[in-house]
């Protein structure tokens, strides 16, 4: 793991966050350092997408302050929430890519909303996102004419479009075969490393936890937030926390005490 001793760049304190009635995680505190890869691990249902929509604005929370590089997106009035959007981008899982627009469209489209720059610049800088991901010659492509590592390898170069201080990865290798999937892990790892990124990660892919985060936190659904955080490689071998070691060990129960 990367020694931190600056401030954290994303700071969670007292999260309760749910939907209607129903409170899906309660009263959840970690942060996130700068530069560091952070994996958000747990089972369906735990709560990683609410915490997700939670940190990126989508989700207003019941309780609890989301710091984004100092900032409160919880209650930043409209001109402060359009600033703190700017410091990071989001890969959704899928893509989440316009059919009807070509990669470079796609790539431009959060340049031209946020920005003020002419079109061919613009354009320029979508390019380079697309060649920084390994998609030259596909920008007039269309998501329906891409693989899916291609689409995702776009989606990754639209989050990166206005060179955000941190990327949100929603199962960015979910559906991938494994050498695509591990090909896009280097590729992660290649962005936070050489360009000082940080990376919160959502996913299921324990091969990928293990390849790229420098810490994970596992989301319980019965606890309603945090039941273990560390290393992966540490909560991958502590056979003391029985969820967390058999999801790590694709395992139906703990051989260590037999229990399910």
């Amino acid at each position: 793991m990367r020694d931190k001793v600056d401030s954290p760049i994303i700071q969670v304190e007292g999260l309760t966050a749910g939907y209607d009635q129903t409170i899906v995680l309660r009263d959840v505190s970690f942060a996130v350092h700068r530069s560091e890869i952070l994996a958000i691990l747990g089972g369906s249902g735990c709560g990683k997408s609410t915490l997700l929509n939670a940190m990126i604005g989508l989700l207003e929370p019941m309780a609890g302050t989301i710091l984004i590089d100092g900032q409160d997106i919880v209650t930043a009035d409209d001109l402060e929430r359009e600033r703190i959007l700017a410091t990071f981008g989001v890969a959704f899982q899928g893509g989440a890519l316009f059919g009807s627009m070509t990669a470079l469209e796609n790539v431009a489209l959060p340049l031209e909303e946020f920005s003020d720059l002419p079109a061919e610049a613009v354009d320029w800088i979508a390019a380079m996102k697309l060649r920084l991901v390994g998609l030259e010659g596909f920008e007039y492509y269309r998501p329906s004419e891409l693989s899916g590592g291609m689409r995702k390898r776009a989606a990754l170069a639209r989050a990166m479009a206005m060179d955000p201080k941190i990327l949100f990865l929603d199962e960015p290798s979910a559906g991938l075969d494994p050498v695509t999937a591990a090909q896009l892990d280097e590729l992660i790892l290649q962005v936070s490393q050489g360009l000082g990124v940080t990376c919160v990660m959502i996913t299921h892919e324990v091969a990928s936890v293990l390849a790229l985060a420098d810490r994970a936190i596992f989301l319980d659904k019965t606890a309603r937030g945090i039941v273990a955080q560390g290393r992966p490689a540490d909560l991958r071998d502590d056979p003391s926390n029985a969820p967390v070691w058999q999801f790590f060990n694709r395992k139906t129960k703990n051989k260590g005490t037999g229990k399910a």
